[in-house]
């Protein structure tokens, strides 16, 4: 029988081909109907209050468009406000137009408030005062030129002035003149101080009173230079003395420059001397005396009689401080020189029990691999450096999160996760923790994180456990490498456990801190790339996000309040506070509020208080041990034994004037 060649009606071929249209476009769109199918699940799961206890959830924050802005500090206030400062925000063209910024944001309310900003706080040091006033010291005077963007050679100029009679001002654009005729300019405005005279008297061999001898000591300021043209013809490596172009007679006489390494090499960011308190009452910068060195990239620490010591910083020539730190008097609104000590820019340093202040080895940025990468106790009075072996991946410090692990009287310090020096690939999943108490402290190696983080945002709670978010495995998130996950450390297991993941990726120039609700905000992030390909730009990461800790979400149950009590702590160090919850509470904690800027928090620390409880009111006992507590504000917290945490009373402690 021949065959026959079927040819179907015209229904079955609709209907066929309808079958088929409908199972390729379900084979051609599995995957999107896969996940969008996955996504659907995931909200709905994220969204039961089962899941919510179990671990925690995240809201963003609503931001109107004129207040949104680049978050490189962040300082919670005794306010209950937070301070989020960019200055220029790591954009030149707003370091070049002078438009710096600061944001008052009211967690509460939900509201904010510009804040005039004189000066360019972009990778500035900050520091909680005793009075509630906070340090912020150092930022930016001159952006980085990289490799291939130099045109001038450039350098330090060193302006010594030998009249003891007066300073000389020099303004920015003044010429510095070889005498072979070449010129530098300068970038900035100058001022040299007068000379030091001193005054000498000898004697005769017959013991007479020979006449007055005066000895005059030259002053010098530096300032950064730049060849008058292009070209690598005007780079020098030998010290020669300039004339200075404008001054005249005697003030030409007493004032010159010598010149330093004027070079056409990448030329990095430069400090700025600069110093201010921002008062959270009357919401303003208000100027204090400025820091003999210039400084980018510093730390400030508090110190338990309630000074301030400044660490590190690129200078006013963009060169790594060898160690010049300095004090601030809160009282006097001055600075002094401290001991001298060289560290990487951004190290945390934590202030601990003897004044003492430990550095595991954590920093941000700046700073060769083989030096100031060393763990240890430094002893500020002896300024001796105690080393502290057992830290692994020790190449992969830089970018680490480190905190005090609460509480503050178990004296154990917690370093996690980090990277390699500078724009390095690598990212360590290590953590470790050393007990101070020890005779002879070391660091044990910890639980490991799920993945090698660097930018690791670590927050301590209200319940003892340590929040962690965010982070990336590459540097500033190059290749797409954020990583959207959080987790708790618990110091007592020693061991972590998850939390829910937020939804915006944060890597470098991000922060997170403890709100007085004892929730945790998240800000900022500034990834070199947007995409996995690394041909995209990156941009500034505006949004921010709060996450809300499981405690918060358990069974609707209402908190613990403290009542009315005082708010500055008595002389006995023992405080009352009215409350309904007596009963509930199990344990209450003092809390430092944070001041952190990349992954460095030294300011925060959790203070274990004795707790009285009596008819409607507890009574706390806050040690008197100012290295342990030192003088400030702080949030009270008092927790129930589900970790379930009240909203927290603010206590001043001390006035750092003793």
């Amino acid at each position: 029988m021949a065959a026959m060649n079927y040819r179907p009606s015209q229904r079955t071929k609709k209907t066929v081909l309808g079958v088929g249209g409908i199972a390729l476009l379900v084979g051609l769109n599995a995957p999107a109907a896969w996940n969008f199918a996955s996504e659907r699940y995931y909200e709905w799961k994220i969204a039961q209050p089962g899941y919510k206890a179990k671990y925690g959830s995240w809201s963003s924050v609503d931001i109107p468009e004129e207040f949104r802005t680049n978050a490189i500090h962040a300082a919670l206030l005794h306010t209950g406000k937070v301070l989020i400062v960019a200055g220029s925000g790591n954009e030149q063209k707003k370091f070049d137009a002078g438009s710096f910024d600061t944001v008052l944001w009211d967690p509460k309310a939900n509201t904010f408030k510009k804040i005039s900003t004189p000066e360019d706080f972009f990778c500035s040091g900050h520091a909680q005062l005793p009075d509630g006033r906070l340090l912020v010291a150092g930022g930016t005077a001159r952006y980085e030129q990289l490799d291939g963007e130099v045109t001038r050679a450039g350098g330090g100029m060193r302006v010594k002035n030998e009249n003891p009679d007066k300073p000389i001002v020099l303004k920015k654009g003044t010429k510095f003149r070889s005498p072979a005729g070449v010129e530098y300019v300068s970038k900035f405005d100058v001022t040299v101080p007068k000379a030091k005279r001193s005054f000498d008297i000898s004697y005769s061999a017959a013991g007479v009173m020979q006449p007055w001898k005066t000895k005059v000591k030259s002053s010098e300021a530096r300032v950064f230079v730049e060849a008058a043209a292009d070209g690598k013809q005007y780079e020098t490596s030998k010290q020669a003395q300039y004339e200075i172009e404008g001054l005249k007679g005697e003030d030409a006489d007493n004032t010159y420059g010598l010149s330093e390494k004027i070079t056409m090499d990448k030329q990095d960011f430069q400090g700025i001397r600069a110093a201010y308190e921002f008062d959270p009452v009357a919401e303003k910068y208000v100027p204090v005396d400025p820091m003999a060195k210039a400084r980018w990239y510093p730390t400030l620490v508090g110190l338990e009689d309630g000074k301030v010591l400044a660490v590190s910083g690129l200078d006013d020539v963009g060169v790594i401080d060898p160690g010049d730190n300095e004090i601030y008097d809160p009282k006097t609104k001055k600075w002094e020189m401290g001991p001298k000590r060289y560290f990487p820019t951004y190290p945390a340093l934590f202030l601990t029990k003897g004044g003492k202040l430990f550095y595991p080895a954590s920093n941000a940025g700046y700073g060769p691999a083989d030096k100031g990468r060393v763990p240890g106790l430094w002893d500020l009075k002896t300024n001796k450096f105690e080393r502290v072996p057992g830290l692994t991946d020790t190449d992969q410090t830089e970018t680490s999160a480190s905190l005090l692990l609460p509480p503050a009287q178990d004296q154990k310090v917690m370093i996690m996760g980090g990277g390699g020096v500078g724009e390095s690939e690598k990212a360590t999943s290590r953590t470790a923790v050393v007990d101070l108490k020890e005779d002879s402290p070391k660091f044990r190696t910890g639980p490991r994180l799920p993945q090698g983080t660097r930018y690791l945002n670590s927050v301590i709670m209200p319940d003892d456990s340590v929040f962690t978010s965010n982070g990336s495995t590459d540097y500033r998130g190059r290749s797409a490498s954020n990583i959207l996950a959080a987790q708790f450390y618990d110091p007592q297991q020693n061991a972590f456990h998850d939390a829910a993941s937020p939804r915006v990726g944060r890597n470098y120039h991000s922060e997170a801190l403890l709100l007085p609700d004892g929730r945790v905000a998240t800000f900022g992030s500034d990834p070199l790339y947007d995409n996995e390909q690394n041909t995209k730009l990156g941009h500034f990461e505006q949004r921010m996000e709060i996450f809300t800790p499981p405690a918060l979400h358990k069974g609707g149950e209402k908190r613990p309040v403290l009542g009315t009590g005082p708010e500055s702590l008595p002389d006995d160090h023992k405080a009352t506070y009215r409350t309904a919850d007596a009963d509930r509470i199990v344990k209450a904690r003092l809390m430092r509020p944070s001041s952190v800027t990349h992954t460095t928090d030294v300011e925060q620390r959790s203070i274990e208080l004795g707790l009285t409880k009596g008819k409607g009111e507890v009574t706390v006992d806050v040690p008197k041990d100012s290295a342990l507590v030192p003088p400030g504000w702080y949030m009270l917290f008092a927790t129930d034994a589900d970790g379930v945490s009240s909203e927290a009373k603010w206590v001043k402690v001390g006035d750092g004037q003793d």
